[in-house]
């Protein structure tokens, strides 16, 4: 908006003494319009005068320090005037009217002929007539109204256009998905290119850097799959597909728990606990806990139920009271039968048996 505050070099003013250099005030737009005012006539009046009194470079002033809004923000622009003070000291001096008449010893026709090679320099009243136009010049821009912001709607519709276009059709906002996995995409970049520059340095504690990461991803994939292997080792089958031979789904749950009644009724324990077990074991097996296959042992079943099933206490109870009665050969009482069934009656409702024998549904 201002151009006081370019640098002198696009006046040709040759160097010279120049007063001491006024400190700036702070003044207003107005205020500094004024002031670009009285500087053009103090110009005028030095062009025409002449003399030490008309171009004082005293009359000058100090420079001024303005507010300038740019962007919706205030800022406070310094304008300087060293080259008007230079300027004004110059003209105090009336121009040479002839030239020197020689030049390195030589004739003043042959130093006419070496000047005329080189560029003409303007005299102080044509530097004078230069200053008061960037004067005037300054004096307008500074009342001048600012341009408004360009409207760009030609090219917001090209845009429009372009971006309709099918090779735009399935552009979006990148998903939060996206945005992780190039940040992490970046952390490993970073991490190998730090690791390059200190292999530069030490070529063992790059290869260790790099070397110690591969393991840590490696282990940490392998856990990974540990972890997802043994919640879903438990696969669903199909439901028209029949129960291998042999195994406790092969036989209905209910024709063993009638069996168990059968044997609890005659005194038979361990029996009658044998058949509660394997009840259980069918029912589990009908409802797709587990696929169906007697091969298994009871240990085997039970490392099959998930920790955080609620049906994983009792299953585990149940299987000790038979392991005991039937494998150890531990003799069992009427006390020992009726706790299995209790416990087995709350596994085949699909009831979670509470750790203090009861079972809530």
């Amino acid at each position: 908006m201002l151009a006081a505050g370019r640098a002198s070099g696009e006046l040709p003013i040759s160097a010279g003494p120049a007063p001491a250099a006024a400190r700036w005030h702070e003044v207003s737009l107005e205020e500094y319009r004024k002031h670009l005012q009285a500087l053009a006539e103090l110009v005028r009046a030095c062009a025409k005068g002449r003399g030490a009194k008309a171009c004082d470079p005293k009359q000058v002033g100090p420079d001024d320090r303005i507010p300038l809004a740019e962007g919706g923000k205030t800022e406070q622009r310094l304008v300087r005037f060293g080259w008007l003070r230079v300027l004004l000291s110059k003209a105090q001096d009336k121009d040479a009217t002839e030239p020197a008449a020689k030049v390195a010893g030589m004739p003043a026709s042959g130093a006419r002929t070496q000047e005329s090679a080189l560029p003409p320099t303007p005299t102080t009243a044509e530097l004078l007539l230069a200053a008061e136009l960037r004067l005037t010049h300054d004096l307008a821009q500074a009342g001048a109204v600012p341009a408004a912001e360009p409207a760009h709607s030609q090219e917001r519709e090209t845009m429009r256009q372009v971006l309709a276009g099918r090779e735009f059709r399935n552009l979006g906002q990148p998903s939060v998905r996206d945005a992780v996995l190039e940040k992490i995409g970046s952390w490993l970049n970073q991490f190998f290119a730090h690791a390059a520059r200190l292999g530069a340095r030490a070529a063992w504690l790059g290869s260790l850097i790099v070397w110690g990461f591969i393991l840590a991803a490696g282990a940490g994939l392998a856990w990974g799959v540990m972890q997802f292997e043994r919640k879903w080792r438990i696969r669903l089958t199909m439901e028209s597909e029949a129960p291998a031979a042999g195994a406790a789904s092969a036989r209905d749950w209910q024709l063993w728990l009638e069996d168990a009644r059968k044997a609890a009724a005659a005194g038979q324990w361990r029996e009658a606990i044998h058949c509660v077990y394997w009840a259980v074991i069918a029912r589990l097996e009908t409802r797709r806990l587990w696929p169906a296959d007697r091969a298994r042992t009871p240990r085997e079943y039970l490392a099959l139920v998930a920790e955080e099933d609620p049906r994983k206490h009792g299953l585990r109870t149940l299987t000790r009271s038979f392991e005991r009665t039937w494998y150890g050969g531990r003799e069992a009482g009427e006390s020992d039968y009726r706790r299995a069934e209790q416990l087995a009656e709350g596994l085949i409702a699909g009831s979670v048996p509470t750790r203090g024998g009861g079972a809530a549904q």
